[in-house]
């Protein structure tokens, strides 16, 4: 129950990683992180977050 509520309700949603450790009540974050293994569809939609920030810097700029 906790390696899926670290995954699939807080990561895929975006919460940060200190979030959920703090929210299972770890003191290290090396521990999350053995709850907490990335989701494929997770790396696709922050590097899309990062391609649509950069492309509206841009346009923005000029």
């Amino acid at each position: 129950a906790r390696h899926t509520f670290a995954t699939t309700v807080t990561f895929s949603n975006g919460v940060p990683i200190e979030t959920v450790s703090k929210m299972l009540g770890h003191t290290k974050l090396s521990t999350t992180q053995i709850y907490a293994r990335v989701l494929e569809h997770k790396i696709g939609e922050d590097m899309q977050n990062l391609i649509d920030h950069m492309q509206t810097g841009r346009s923005a700029e000029g």
